[in-house]
């Protein structure tokens, strides 16, 4: 059965939020950080590091 990533991420995401309850801007913060970092010039150097 293939999964697409999208739907993997969201449905741990939600299930993430219902159980652990963090604040919302807790999760604005790192949405917008993973969306900016991923986009920078230190990509690159965060994905060798999590290979």
């Amino acid at each position: 059965m293939n999964v697409p990533l999208w739907l993997a991420l969201l449905v741990v995401g939600v299930l993430g939020v219902k159980l652990i309850r963090p604040p919302w801007w807790l999760i604005a913060v790192l949405l917008l950080g993973g969306y900016l970092l991923a986009d920078s010039l230190l990509a690159p150097v965060i994905n060798n590091f999590l290979k």
